[in-house]
């Protein structure tokens, strides 16, 4: 028996991320732990020490953290909109700055993909279209420390000024992320959730300059890009996306929406992000047995596009 020897030298050597040297090419991706500390979704010394143990990672990110209250749909996720929820991610960052990690903070906001209980006030959430969403659980607190999986709430449309706030909440949420000592940051818009909401012809009806047109479709992405840069800088500034070529009930509920033209509408938020110069992309593909493939055709296209 012939025995075959990987060549994993690479994989510990040190490669260029912005102004960042990494250690190595291992990344540890976003990971939703919902452990935050209640009331108000604090992150704790748990989470310090959960982010300290895998510092060794050349980088990491963290699991989401919702950029206001309407951005929640799961219990106990922390927030990064508050003082106390700054407070409390200056010891995830101190933890992981004392085992020289690096750790980007990820901006969330999930739109639609939330329920009454988890909204200020019971309120709907939000979203670009009054459209539910579907083929989605949400996780919602049922008694101290209890949860269960939930069907979302119907959303209620955002005007075309609460689009624009939420631009500025955005760039409020990066300025908290270098103020908890946070590396950079990373936007989430994969998933079904806010930003793929706009970019998305399924559940992106409206009719101002947020929605009809793909080019409309992917203002709201724009724009957050360009708030968020003015902040943290472009260089240290990474987007997550998670396109989808074909369609089970399982990767729309793990991964969002599938466009009837995939590969074109991503193409062009790619260009989006390659016009703004930030430093990585990020892409999550379903990973489970029997799960469908991105094409090499598309991986291609994004490499051609995209110079970070």
């Amino acid at each position: 028996m012939t025995q075959t020897i990987l060549n994993t030298s690479t994989l510990f050597s040190s490669v260029e991320l912005g102004p960042y040297t990494l250690k190595n090419r291992i990344v540890m991706p976003p990971l939703t732990r919902s452990r935050s500390t209640q009331p108000d979704n604090i992150p704790n010394d748990l989470m310090a020490s959960y982010y300290a143990q895998r510092a060794t990672a050349g980088f990491m990110v963290t699991e989401g953290t919702q950029i206001e209250p309407r951005g929640q749909g799961y219990a106990w996720t922390p927030g990064i909109h508050s003082p106390a929820q700054v407070e409390g991610w200056k010891k995830v960052t101190q933890a992981v700055h004392d085992k020289g990690g690096i750790i980007f903070a990820q901006l969330w906001h999930v739109g639609r993909v939330s329920h009454t209980s988890l909204q200020p006030q019971g309120a709907q959430p939000v979203g670009p279209s009054a459209i539910a969403a579907d083929n989605v659980k949400v996780f919602i607190e049922i008694g101290p420390g209890e949860g269960a999986l939930a069907d979302p709430s119907e959303p209620r449309a955002l005007s075309t000024d609460e689009v624009g706030e939420l631009v500025t909440m955005y760039a409020a949420a990066a300025r908290n992320a270098l103020e908890a000592g946070f590396d950079g940051v990373e936007l989430h818009c994969a998933n079904g959730y806010l930003v793929n909401q706009f970019i998305s012809e399924h559940s992106n009806t409206r009719d101002d300059q947020y929605g009809g047109s793909l080019t409309n479709r992917l203002r709201f992405l724009k724009e957050i890009v360009a708030a968020v840069s003015d902040v943290v800088g472009a260089d240290r500034l990474g987007v997550r996306f998670a396109p989808l070529f074909a369609s089970t009930d399982e990767t729309r509920v793990y991964l969002g929406l599938v466009e009837s033209d995939p590969h074109h509408t991503y193409v062009e938020a790619v260009k989006v992000l390659e016009q703004a110069g930030i430093a990585y992309l990020s892409i999550a593909e379903a990973d489970w047995d029997n799960a469908p493939d991105l094409p090499d055709t598309f991986y291609q296209a994004v490499r051609e596009e995209f110079s970070g």
